[in-house]
């Protein structure tokens, strides 16, 4: 069964590929074509942009590499120097190798231990950070393109009125620029929380399930719009509400990992010191209306008296709240700690420490006069493991008799 399932799973990624790499591209042909007048409308064109910012949002590398690519072999052979950078091979052919490697890392990697498909994830995660902003700021502003720029008349009507060298469509899309970016921001965001998952996920099918879905999804956004391109628009506007609706939650979840990320390739941990007043950390779980995930600081200005201050999205004004009196302990895990209440015998996690704070939760206990440090998760299985060994071979240092009562020191 759990052959056949990572088989689909498999066959979902591969088929995802295929239709996200080659209809993506016609999305973007409308501007390179040339069509007649009463074919290329506003509503026409305003349906393929949208279809063309939607998919290449869902996988920027993949969506900027395949225009680049169709634009180059569509261009005649003397005008192909004079394309847009996207468009020039130096661009496109490592953009979609690096696209075919990551696609035979999936591939391969069903069946690979999750330590040695991590690092490779990691690697993956920033990748789609630095294609997201090259697309939006050097993509996205180059094929907004919902008013015709053939059309002549609107410029011979402004230059009438004095305006002769300014053209009316292209002034229309440039004021368009700022909502596309907005649509390929929510969008980018969505997608790229998937990125994230696979990085919490230990598991390698949740992964390629994951990756399937996205790239599926992507296929059919660029598969419609070949076939319709208002029923691809439908779709799109679809994918961006539901991208809308979830804004917050790709957010948060998009700086934990990135948060992550640059603590474990700097190896942070090894020149960080916690603060004596505040540290950084995530809520792990909704609190006092701070959702799972919030970023904040951890705050011990006064005796006896711990808060939690954050800013929603960052940069909205400040919010905190007091935590309530208990006992507040230090868990110590194998990737990295976190500050949990105990409950009748029982750990309530209520935050996650950035990976950073790891071989530092005793200075935290300290810092915030919580009651100590325990081992948790598969901290505490390893340990328990380790202790078993040590018993099975007698490696346990052995522990002095107590001297008998009376008896001199």
């Amino acid at each position: 069964m759990k052959a056949i399932f990572r088989f689909l799973l498999v066959a979902g990624l591969c088929v995802g590929l295929v239709l996200g790499a080659m209809p993506l591209a016609w999305a973007a042909s409308a501007p390179a074509k040339t069509t007649a007048p009463a074919q290329s409308t506003p509503g026409l064109e305003a349906a393929r942009t949208l279809s063309l910012i939607t998919g290449v949002a869902i996988s920027p590398l993949l969506g900027v590499g395949s225009v680049g690519a169709y634009h180059y072999f569509q261009a005649p052979q003397g005008k192909r120097g004079g394309l847009s950078w996207y468009a020039q091979p130096w661009f496109w052919v490592p953009a979609l190798l690096l696209v075919g490697f990551v696609a035979a890392k999936d591939l391969l990697g069903a069946a690979a231990p999750t330590a040695l498909k991590k690092p490779f994830d990691v690697a993956e995660a920033v990748e789609n950070k630095i294609s997201a902003l090259i697309a939006a700021g050097a993509f996205v502003p180059l094929v907004v393109s919902v008013f015709p720029t053939a059309a002549g008349d609107s410029s011979q009507g402004l230059s009438v009125l004095g305006f002769a060298a300014m053209d009316a469509a292209a002034v229309g899309n440039a004021l368009l620029v700022p909502f596309a970016l907005v649509i390929f921001a929510l969008v980018w965001l969505a997608s790229h929380a998937i990125n994230m998952l696979i990085l919490i996920s230990p598991f390698t099918t949740v992964d390629t399930a994951l990756k399937a879905f996205r790239l599926s999804l992507l296929g059919l956004v660029t598969g419609t719009s070949f076939a319709n391109p208002y029923v691809g628009a439908a779709l799109s506007v679809v994918v961006v509400v539901v991208a809308y609706l979830i804004a917050g939650w790709s957010f948060r979840l998009t700086t934990f990992g990135t948060v992550y990320i640059w603590d474990f390739i700097t190896l942070r941990r090894r020149r960080f010191q916690p603060g004596a007043e505040t540290n950084w950390m995530f809520t792990a779980r909704p609190i006092e209306g701070a959702p799972v995930r919030t970023y904040g600081r951890l705050a011990h200005r006064q005796p006896n008296t711990v808060s939690f201050e954050y800013r929603p999205w960052l940069v909205f004004p400040k919010r905190s709240f007091t935590l309530p009196p208990g006992k507040y302990v230090v868990g110590r895990g194998l990737f990295y700690p976190e500050i949990a209440v105990e409950e009748e015998d029982k750990l309530r996690t209520l935050f996650v420490m950035p990976p950073r704070f790891c071989s530092h939760e005793e200075a935290v206990a300290r810092a915030y006069g919580f009651a100590g440090v325990r081992d948790i998760g598969l901290k505490r299985g390893l340990e328990a493991i380790k202790s078993w060994f040590r018993d099975l071979f007698g490696a346990r240092r052995a522990v002095p008799a107590a001297p008998a009562p009376g008896a001199a020191p």
